[in-house]
């Protein structure tokens, strides 16, 4: 795995598993599914990628900025069995990762 590097943030997790799968949930408000990345690599799952700031700030002046942007990068090391990914979604800000035991 490459170094972290230029990451401004990680995103909070929920990690739940079942007997056939293993369900991960991440907190990603305002991110476009577009600037998500998404790998697992090694026992590890890697989500990665950017949330901009609203096209509404630009040239505003920031009064309070609490809800982080620019790039994130969240790993999580899985349990010891093979993982696959399942589905993926983005459901009211938060990343709904599946993942499936490898046959």
């Amino acid at each position: 795995m490459a170094p972290t590097t230029g990451v401004n943030w990680e995103p909070p997790v929920d990690v739940y598993e079942s007997d056939q799968e293993l369900t991960i949930v991440a907190a990603l408000p305002g991110v476009e599914p577009q600037e998500i990345e998404i790998a697992v690599e090694r026992g590890v799952l890697r989500v990665a990628g950017v949330r901009q700031l609203p096209a509404c700030v630009q040239g505003a002046a920031i009064h309070r900025l609490e809800i982080p942007h620019g790039r994130f990068e969240r790993r999580i090391r899985l349990p010891e069995q093979a993982w696959e990914l399942g589905r993926s979604t983005l459901v009211n800000g938060c990343l709904v990762l599946t993942l499936t035991h490898s046959r």
